[in-house]
């Protein structure tokens, strides 16, 4: 990543609710789309297409609890990721879309605080390690747990395949 995990800088883009599931993040009628850079293009089309058009590069979903819930689909991740989302924070991930999200490069911050506390357009900084999120201008501090440092070392290599590929380049 070119910006350092301990400083994620953006802003709260959209605000959503619980049980996000995957078809609802990318609907499974385009999984015919190989290109993961077009899966952006289908970002929430069924429930929230204005959501696509209100992403500024870097900035944050907030969701409730079990965000990416449902299939298995590595698309819907993809179609988060390459829509210029910084991180989810959310108060729960379902365990495939938080490993998938991982794997992508797409960091993923676990907070029940930040449902209950932040707004769509807040600015924040996030400090992955710390577990931390900071409400930028009034300096309120909200909790999150802090990733696991093998999280971190996947996220700072840009996902799992460029992490492999650096790790055995030699």
């Amino acid at each position: 990543m070119s910006r350092a995990l301990f400083g994620l800088r953006g802003r709260v883009a959209a605000k959503l609710g619980d049980n996000i599931d995957t078809d609802l993040i990318y609907p499974g009628r385009f999984l015919n789309i190989t290109d993961r850079e077009k899966t952006a293009e289908h970002l929430f089309e069924l429930v929230h297409p204005e959501i696509r058009g209100s992403i500024r590069p870097g900035d944050f979903l907030v969701a409730g609890k079990n965000f990416g819930c449902g299939s298995s689909r590595e698309q819907a991740t993809a179609a988060v990721k390459y829509s210029g989302v910084g991180a989810v924070i959310a108060v729960s991930f379902a365990r495939i879309f938080f490993r998938n999200s991982i794997n992508l490069g797409l960091p993923v911050v676990v907070s029940a605080e930040a449902v209950e506390r932040l707004q769509a357009g807040d600015e924040l900084e996030i400090d992955l390690v710390a577990g931390s999120i900071v409400r930028v201008g009034t300096g309120e501090l909200v909790q999150a747990a802090p990733l696991d440092p093998r999280a971190i070392e996947l996220l700072e290599a840009g996902g799992l395949i460029p992490y492999l590929k650096n790790k055995y380049a030699a």
